[in-house]
């Protein structure tokens, strides 16, 4: 078993069953990942190489499947390129080619074994980076989150908070506003919260300054003494609110009522992310990914960091203890509701080798490694639990279509038949991102509808291939304009519909997605509403600030109601609306108009390149051509990356034009990082290894297999890593 197996690389092997895997990775599992779960070691490597040995070849002929579809959408294209487009002719042929499938009869998902904050209730979504443990950490504590801070600390309580000490004047808007939340969602008769002095439990009856609530059942419990209790506790919408009292607290000092904070139930659930947000590329880098996973199932991570010249650790924080109303006891979970983003099907990893030399498909591994790590929290009956019914959630990114789907299903089939799980118990997220699977949506979830949990809508995915599967179709609009089409309105809508349709609702989520303007807050309050108000019951943030902000909307708006309410209508789109293509109708761009489109494409991608390659960032807040900070992951950069390709190769810009934006922006991307000490310049050279990651997927976007990024990205920063070895 411990046979050194040479390599070209420089990385050291070691034989497993028919498997060579780098030897860190070896350690880990045998030493840290398996000890605990009853699962011995030739039991997981015979089965893990079984695994690959199955699945590998198929994974590839899915793969070569994608090629042969867009080859024959491409041809079409090509063929009619100077003839109007005939929606009708163009699904027939997708349907000819099995590009588009018959929809079958109704039916509703059989997920069983799920958890109350999948199925029960609505709330924020974090999605984190799994390789960073204290950001891993955050998202996890994210459960709970200060309203009071919240809007003091944004601009959601208008304009921006006060660089140095506390600004009284704003402390108390904030609280103003808090009480005003209060009277909406927890109403008392005949009284405001604003006016309150005194809580307090009488029986079992939340009385304020003698007044009961007006919906008394919305008092769920309380801590401390009932005459005068630490904390008194509420549920709005199946969202739980904490009023903590402190007269000895700052705040609460000021309060007439004692009230120090008030403290929502925010982030139900937080997706570690093994996929758009990371930049793993060997065996080092998911080694820290998994380790990281391990300590969240375990429930011992723990990391420690500096912050304003003090010494802290973070961990993940306890279950919270209440008195009930009635005299009894309430434990409420202090932590979101984990799920894990696998790798999709695409990229291989040299972490691990087959015996030819060739690298294994990288979803095969997340799927087998991330499932046998949950076990140490399946084997929990009381402590730091994440899931209670027994579940493991796996979102599984980038699937193209029901077979993908299908293949999908079949894995973690053969997973819980090596780790002796009952069948079932690894539940999927499906990504509704790409469009072979929003234009067959009903049928991806017949694929996998004794596990489905979770659809999610991403527009910068989708965007990205449409673009890339419709490259020879002709220019695209600009990217603000793509929004504005009647086919992106049709794709979020009939995501609701089909998932309502399948019997999602009350047993699964159906998500939006990204707010990506952290900074931004008051914009994603006026905004993010309409998520909740269109039947989501979750939707993705960009911190446990927004996930505490986001959550005021559920309080506002019964998102189960919606649902109820949307259900009985039926469809609001159909795949026709979806098979639009947003090509520009009006093509008569100013060359100031062109310039600043690419410019904007451009600077997106070297900010989020540069990073990638040289730190090994996969997700950050990066300026843009404006300097407003915005989240970046691959699937933005994507989107960026097919736009230019698009209209490079239809000659609305022309590669000596491209390159000179290229530099241009790469010097505008170095003096916005001057002030990072690790940040490594592309200008005056032009020659690294991140400037020409950036160019590549520019110049060379339209031949990457469905417009991903991944697959340069990763030969860019392996190459760096080699360097620096």
């Amino acid at each position: 078993m411990n046979e050194t197996v040479e390599t070209s690389a420089s990385a050291s092997y070691l034989a497993r069953g028919d498997l060579v895997v780098a030897s860190e990775l070896v350690s880990f599992l045998e030493r840290e990942a398996l000890p605990g779960t009853g699962i011995d070691t030739p039991t997981f490597w015979n089965g893990f190489s079984a695994l690959v040995n199955e699945f590998g070849p198929r994974n590839a002929a899915l793969l070569r499947r994608r090629d042969d579809l867009q080859a024959q959408i491409d041809a079409w294209h090509l063929a009619r390129r100077n003839q109007p487009h005939d929606r009708n002719a163009y699904k027939a042929f997708l349907v000819e080619i099995g590009y588009l499938l018959p929809e079958g009869g109704n039916f509703t998902i059989a997920t069983e074994n799920v958890d109350p904050e999948i199925a029960l209730v609505a709330g924020p979504q974090l999605v984190v980076p799994i390789t960073n443990a204290r950001f891993a950490l955050n998202a996890a504590n994210a459960r709970w989150g200060s309203l009071y801070d919240g809007l003091y600390g944004t601009d959601a309580a208008g304009g921006p908070p006060p660089a140095n000490g506390y600004d009284r004047g704003r402390g108390a808007r904030v609280v103003a506003r808090a009480r005003v939340f209060l009277d909406e969602a927890f109403p008392l008769q005949g009284a405001s919260h604003a006016d309150a002095r005194r809580y307090h439990v009488q029986g079992r009856a939340l009385l304020v300054d003698d007044m009961p609530l007006v919906h008394p059942e919305k008092f769920v419990g309380y801590r401390g003494h009932p005459r005068a209790p630490a904390a008194v506790l509420l549920r709005n919408n199946g969202l739980h609110v904490q009023l903590v009292f402190d007269r000895t607290h700052a705040i609460g000092s000021r309060d007439q009522a004692g009230l120090a904070d008030i403290r929502l139930e925010s982030a139900l659930s937080a997706i570690m992310d093994c996929e758009d947000s990371v930049a793993c590329v060997d065996a080092d880098d998911k080694v820290v990914a998994y380790r990281n996973w391990l300590g969240l199932m375990q429930g011992n991570l723990a990391e420690t960091f500096r912050k304003d010249g003090a010494e802290l650790t973070r961990q993940l924080t306890p279950d919270l203890a209440f008195t009930a109303a009635n005299g009894g006891e309430i434990s409420l979970k202090g932590r979101a509701l984990m799920l894990v983003r696998n790798v999709g099907h695409l990229m291989t990893n040299p972490a691990i080798l087959e015996r030819n030399g060739s690298e294994v498909f990288e979803g095969l591994m997340d799927a087998m490694v991330t499932t046998l790590i949950a076990m140490h929290d399946l084997k929990k009956s009381d402590g730091l639990r994440n899931s209670v019914a027994g579940s493991v959630y796996v979102v599984k990114p980038k699937m193209h279509g029901p077979d993908e789907v299908a293949f999908a299903d079949e894995v973690f089939t053969y997973v819980e038949a090596v780790l002796g799980l009952p069948r079932y118990t690894v539940k999927l997220g499906v990504m509704d991102e790409e469009r072979r699977t929003s234009v067959n949506l009903k049928e991806c979830i017949r694929a996998a509808k004794h596990r489905i949990v979770f659809i999610n809508t991403g527009f910068l995915d989708r965007t990205g291939d449409e673009i890339h599967t419709s490259m020879q179709a002709g220019p695209f609009s600009r990217k603000d304009f793509i929004k504005r089409k009647s086919w992106i309105t049709a794709y979020e809508d009939q995501n609701v519909d089909i998932g309502l349709e399948c019997g999602l609702s009350g047993r699964a989520q159906i998500g939006k997605g990204m707010w990506a303007v952290p900074d931004r807050m008051a914009a994603m309050m006026d905004a993010k509403i309409e998520h909740p108000k269109a039947g989501a019951n979750c939707a993705w943030v960009p911190s446990p600030t927004a996930a505490t902000l986001h959550a005021l909307h559920y309080h506002k708006v019964d998102v189960f109601a919606v649902q109820a309410a949307l259900a009985k209508g039926g469809r609001r789109a159909y795949v026709e609306s979806i098979l639009e293509i947003p090509i520009a109708s009006y093509r008569k761009w100013t060359p100031e108009q062109i310039r600043r489109e690419v410019e904007n494409n451009a600077q997106g991608i070297l900010g989020y390149v540069v990073r990638w390659i040289y730190q090994g960032v996969g997700c950050s807040k990066v300026p843009d051509i404006n300097d407003v900070g915005l989240m970046e992951d691959r699937a933005t950069c994507r989107i960026s990356a097919q736009h230019i390709a698009n209209w490079l190769h239809h000659g609305i810009v022309n590669e000596g034009e491209l390159m000179q934006i290229m530099r241009r922006m790469a010097e505008v991307v170095d003096h916005q990082n001057a002030g990072d000490p690790s940040y490594r310049p592309m200008a005056p050279g032009f020659d690294g290894t991140a400037f020409g990651a950036a160019c590549d997927l520019a110049f060379e976007g339209r031949l990457q297999p469905s417009g991903y990024t991944e697959p340069i990205l990763h030969a860019r920063r392996r190459k760096f890593k080699a360097a620096q070895a």
